[in-house]
């Protein structure tokens, strides 16, 4: 069984992304300062599916008498739609055709590279646009053609690395090269923190910036991840955005470009917008993508800076999470 479909339209002028929204904080049970926000479901449908936590909506209210839907459902891949293994269970498959039954577009919005997941989707029998590379390509799978692309100049990379390392101590640093054809590149002393992604050894690092790239990633002998990325953010400020996108897993990419502002040019080649958005993710790089939608999910298994934003929090990747809200939304 595919994955929904999102295939594209011409592509109209970019629109800046929609702003954040004000948020209150996930809780399992509101309190009397939410008694009067709009319920994220009907009293009916919370009761009956009471092993989701809700946070207060930030949706805009729905017409009497009706349910609200969504024409986009965005997932993040690893930690939300797969499972370990890189699969996608029978119950997901279904969820996601029942959302297509009901007019939804799906996209999948990872922080992998194209030539990194372009296997994968079509392993999957996913077919349509995804957004890659934290948000720095737009990739019609149907085609194999590259949509939009955002690089990462080489000499600021260079100068946003040696400016952490003046703060942190050494380094390791990889880099994803742009295009359909580009290369994980990785320097002596950097491990794969995904792996199944291919990458290619370089002698050193001046090795990294052969080609144009899309991003950076960076991994330290001893800082946290959470750590490296404050410390990060701290020394790159005005040079490139930093996140955090799983184990392992800090990388600086083009400045301003996130999940959130590659979702949105994806939507906007369907004709679809924020308001139009259920969200899913697990990881700080879903933060903003989150924030961008109408209603972010956030999996059981997430990090604590996404469970903080979220609208609502379902079971784990590895206990149908996303199916259970898709089953709840649309059937």
């Amino acid at each position: 069984m595919a994955l929904l479909p999102a295939h594209p339209s011409p592509a109209p002028p970019e629109a800046p992304p929609h702003p954040p929204h004000a948020h209150t904080p996930v809780l399992t049970q509101p309190g009397p300062a939410q008694a009067d926000a709009q319920p994220v479901l009907a009293q009916a449908e919370a009761e009956a599916d009471s092993a989701l936590w809700r946070a207060p909506s930030r949706e805009r209210p729905r017409p009497a008498g009706g349910r609200r839907t969504y024409g986009l459902v965005a997932t993040d891949l690893d930690g939300t739609l797969l499972r370990a293994g890189d699969r996608v269970s029978a119950r997901t498959r279904a969820a996601l055709e029942l959302a297509r039954g009901a007019g939804a577009r799906h996209i999948v919005v990872t922080g992998r590279p194209v030539p990194g997941v372009r296997g994968l989707l079509a392993a999957l029998g996913y077919e349509g646009i995804a957004v890659c590379g934290q948000g720095a390509q737009v990739y019609d799978t149907a085609s194999g053609r590259m949509l939009s692309a955002l690089t990462l100049d080489r000499e600021t990379a260079a100068t946003a690395l040696g400016k952490i390392e003046a703060e942190t101590g050494a380094l390791y640093a990889a880099v994803d090269q742009d295009g359909t054809d580009g290369h994980t590149l990785i320097e002596p002393g950097y491990r794969m923190a995904h792996p199944t992604l291919p990458a290619r050894p370089v002698p050193h690092r001046d090795a990294l910036w052969e080609r144009p790239i899309a991003k950076v990633l960076v991994r330290h002998p001893e800082l946290t991840d959470d750590e490296l990325a404050a410390a990060a953010r701290s020394a790159v400020d005005g040079l490139a955005t930093v996140t955090m996108a799983g184990p392992g897993t800090v990388e600086l990419q083009p400045l301003g470009v996130t999940k959130a502002t590659g979702l949105a040019r994806a939507a906007e080649l369907l004709g679809l917008g924020p308001a139009d958005t259920l969200a899913f993710g697990d990881m700080p790089n879903d933060v903003p993508m989150l924030q961008w939608a109408a209603h972010g999910v956030a999996m059981a298994n997430s990090h604590p800076e996404l469970l903080a934003v979220a609208d609502e929090i379902t079971t784990s990747n590895e206990e149908d999470g996303v199916a259970r809200v898709l089953e709840r939304v649309y059937g």
